[in-house]
């Protein structure tokens, strides 16, 4: 490094600060988003690998939805035996009634037994309370159930035909993950308890659950290798300690990736500003190079001055950037709050912390590089002639010469290895990088394209103030493509994030209009059905009531083959495993639903017949295709210990977004009547009051029957949701901020011009206001242009998000643009009237001297 660059880049660097340095804010906010990401995910991966085992109680959990089989049993008893420790779990959804204040919730009833939890210390209130709901008569609560069946300790709870004592509530209990009390509040019963209860009944909706503590991985890992075969034919389902951990790190990894990916977004909207100002800067200092160049400076010594300065204050700007992102890192776990699966610790992360800052630098440097190549055209003639033409005739062949073509494609690599680092994939890290190359492409040709068309389109007969203000957005040194570019990249990433939000809440929240179900009802027996229906209002004679049977079925056989010999099939041929080892929840009925598509084949009356002993099914379209099956194919299916011959009659496609009873399978009516079946009842009742009566009374009759009001479930999937969205729309204020700076950084560059514009027109007899309006006019142009290509891009992005990603049904949220193109054109207007305030306040005399 020559010293004289290094002198240079010093000496002018104070200038460079003022005429560019607002732009390094944008770098800084950019590097702010990208540390406090990174740091987060740190700290979340960190804590999951630290409670792993906490959080799932133990080091191995067997599952199913029936009693573990006896060979499972007979394991677990032979690895109790060799000294390992076991417990137990059974919970089931159940009604629980307060007969202080007549309140009824649906809970979730756990009776556990043994050490449970294996690992990690439970927090109850009082405390040390733990091992009390292991007590006849006992029961420890969620808080959240205190609070919705408004009791407190030493109250009575009804469950089934139980009565216990809430002896405490459980403060924290380390396997707390997520929406795990979705359904309900938890109540801790011991298993005697339980089965007093009487809600262990035919099709009740338990889950049995064996927890295991073998410390040893290698050993957890030979008994799922050597029992695997035996898991996968009893339908049980086996986790370890790694398996739990991977799998909520990978989840968090994914939506660190996406809020990463927005941060980067405001980064490289930081490094565009730095171009554009790198861009007016060089223009502005030509005359100071030539007479650099006069005096004996050599080409490559003034390149490499100015990119040590925009190298420095990129570092300058990533320092700052680094510091803002470590205080947001302290707000990232309070937004996601119980999104996230463990209790966060934030700590300093100097990976992250030298990562963001060392990004930060470079995407300045890479971005600067472009404009600054502009100071080999300076000759020393340009010293002595103002009007000296520095390009001459082989103007158009030197902007292809090889140091630009190496400089562009420097800076096309960066993004794109800048984009696949933060994805964490190749194909989404392209994906990402061409899709910023394309928004950067339009938004780049729609500035120009202004340019051109205002240029074109020039209103002669209107007002003098909107004339002057229209002509600016062509002038020499214009702004339009720096502000197209900036606010429009901030309306798009904001435009996307938040009608991709209200699309899934839209999506995700249950339909409980007028006329739509708000209550599901099951575990009804069958010689319960008439009685819980005339407990509904008007006793269900006004038809606003769906009873279905639910038929609990295990697939045996696909075309007469064994589901043994279909699983030995190699990975990736015949059926899906899942679909062969789930176990099916069917019902039988004569009509579609208002959720369902008949795609291929025909319903009951237009159907082929089939022989004797064979029943027609109708089979989602999506679960056939898991199948490998289609209209004609033969299942076989264990129904209560009786095989049944079903043929498929026609597919589905199922809107499983609706609150609606949708079933994989549909039987024809008379195929399963016989067989054993539990019912369940949608059904609408308006007004919480009568919702909580009817609660209450149904509680009393069937103690058995479970209701869930789907308001209480929507409550939950809203607040979660609602603070992933706040993480999501904190990120990209980060942007949105970062083209603001990038918009005040244009005004500042064109500070010099602007300031001898208004002297003349002040000289001419222009008032203040006039210059104002004329102000106004170009900055309302230019927001309103940015801001509707933006959202234009936005919804388009939007879409295919929402219809490929996520697989659900796009509509636009205008409502959403509208409040963003009138944020984004105010902040341009009061962006550009505020960076313009000298140009208003000083007199002209002096600008014109050049004071």
């Amino acid at each position: 490094m020559s010293r004289f660059a290094l002198k240079l880049a010093l000496w002018e660097g104070r200038n460079s600060v003022r005429r560019v340095g607002i732009y390094m804010f944008a770098i800084s906010l950019g590097v702010a988003a990208l540390v406090s990401v990174h740091s987060f995910r740190e700290d979340v991966s960190r804590s999951i690998r630290q409670e792993s085992r906490s959080l799932l109680g133990a080091d191995v959990v067997l599952r199913s939805n029936r009693p573990l089989p006896d060979s499972v049993t007979s394991l677990v008893d032979s690895l109790v035996a060799a000294g390992h420790e076991a417990s137990a779990a059974i919970t089931v959804p159940t009604m629980a009634r307060a007969p202080a204040g007549d309140a009824v919730r649906l809970v979730q009833l756990r009776a556990v037994e043994g050490g449970w939890p294996l690992y990690g210390a439970v927090r109850t209130e009082p405390v040390g309370r733990w091992g009390a709901h292991l007590e006849p008569g006992k029961a420890l609560v969620d808080p959240a159930a205190l609070v919705q069946l408004g009791v407190g300790r030493g109250d009575t709870l009804v469950l089934g035909g139980l009565e216990v004592e809430i002896v405490g509530s459980v403060e924290d209990l380390p396997t707390d993950v997520g929406f795990q009390t979705a359904i309900g509040p938890r109540v801790y019963v011991s298993m005697e308890d339980l089965e007093a209860a009487g809600v262990l009944g035919f099709g009740s909706l338990a889950r049995y659950t064996r927890f295991l503590r073998i410390p040893a991985e290698a050993d957890r890992r030979r008994l799922e290798d050597r029992y695997e075969s035996v898991f996968e034919a009893t339908g049980v389902g086996f986790r370890t300690s790694e398996e739990q951990a991977e799998n909520l790190t990978e989840a968090v990894s994914a939506l660190g990736s996406f809020l990463g990916l927005i941060g980067l977004g405001a980064l490289l909207l930081g490094g565009i500003g730095v171009g554009s100002a790198i861009h007016v800067f060089v223009k502005e200092r030509i005359a100071e190079v030539a007479v650099l160049r006069c005096i004996g400076a050599r080409q490559g010594g003034v390149f490499l001055a100015y990119l040590l300065q925009a190298g420095g204050l990129g570092l300058l700007g990533s320092v700052l950037g680094a510091a803002v992102g470590v205080a947001a890192q302290q707000s990232l776990p309070t937004l996601l709050g119980s999104a996230v699966p463990v209790d966060v610790t934030p700590r300093l992360s100097p990976l992250a912390i030298l990562g963001g800052v060392g990004v930060g630098v470079w995407v300045s440097v890479v971005f600067a590089l472009l404009p600054l190549l502009e100071v080999r055209d300076v000759p020393p003639l340009r010293a002595l002639r103002q009007d000296f033409d520095a390009a001459g005739p082989d103007a158009g062949r030197r902007r292809l010469d090889l140091p630009r073509a190496l400089a562009l494609g420097l800076l096309a690599a960066s993004v794109l290895a800048l984009s696949i680092l933060e994805a964490g994939s190749w194909v989404a890290g392209a994906v990402f990088a061409g899709g910023l190359g394309a928004l950067t492409a339009i938004l780049w040709a729609i500035g120009t394209g202004a340019v051109f068309l205002a240029r074109r389109t020039f209103p002669h007969r209107a007002p003098y103030v909107f004339r002057q203000g229209f002509s600016n957005l062509f002038r020499p040194q214009n702004q339009t493509v720096a502000v197209v570019l900036s606010l429009g990249f901030g309306a798009f990433i904001i435009g996307t994030v938040l009608q991709v939000q209200a699309n899934l809440a839209r999506n995700l929240a249950f339909d409980t209009s007028a006329g739509r179900p708000n209550l599901l009802l099951f575990d009804i027996q069958r010689d319960q059905r008439e009685g819980v229906l005339e407990l509904l209002p008007e006793g269900g004679a006004d038809g606003a009531f769906e009873l279905t049977p639910l038929i609990p079925s295990r697939l045996v056989a696909v075309n007469g083959v064994g589901r043994a010999a279909l699983d030995s099939l190699p990975e990736g041929d015949g059926p899906e495993r899942w679909a062969l080892r789930r176990e099916y929840r069917n019902t039988y009925r004569a009509d579609l639903t208002d959720t369902e598509e008949l795609v291929k084949g025909a319903w009951w009356e237009q159907a082929a017949p089939v022989a004797d002993g064979v029943a027609r099914i109708s089979v989602d379209a999506d679960l056939a295709e898991d199948l490998a099956v289609g209209v004609g194919d033969r299942l076989t299916w264990d129904v209560g210990g009786v095989a049944v011959e079903s043929e498929i009659a026609s597919l589905r496609r199922i809107d499983w977004s609706q609150f609606r009873t949708n079933f994989f399978v549909v039987f024809e009516p008379g195929a399963l009547e016989g067989a054993p079946a539990t019912f369940v009842v949608l059904t609408r009742i308006d007004g919480a009051e009568d919702r909580a009566r009817f609660q209450r009374d149904l509680v009393a009759g069937f103690p058995n029957v479970s209701v869930l009001d789907v308001t209480r479930v929507q409550e939950t999937l809203e607040d979660i949701l609602g603070k992933v969205a706040r993480a999501i729309r904190f990120l990209a204020g980060f942007a949105a901020f970062a083209g603001a700076l990038v918009l005040a950084g244009a005004v500042a560059s064109s500070r010099h011009q602007r300031q001898r514009e208004g002297a003349l027109l002040k000289t001419l007899g222009a008032r203040r206001r006039q210059i104002l309006a004329v102000l106004l006019t170009e900055y309302a142009a230019l927001g309103t242009l940015a801001a509707a290509t933006g959202l234009v891009l936005s919804t388009l992005a939007a879409a295919g998000l929402v219809r490929f990603v996520f697989d659900f049904s796009f509509e636009p949220a205008p409502g959403v643009l509208l409040a963003v193109w009138g944020g984004i054109t105010l902040l341009t207007l009061v962006t550009g009237a505020v960076g313009s305030r000298d140009l208003l306040r000083r007199p002209p005399l002096p600008i014109l001297r050049g004071e």
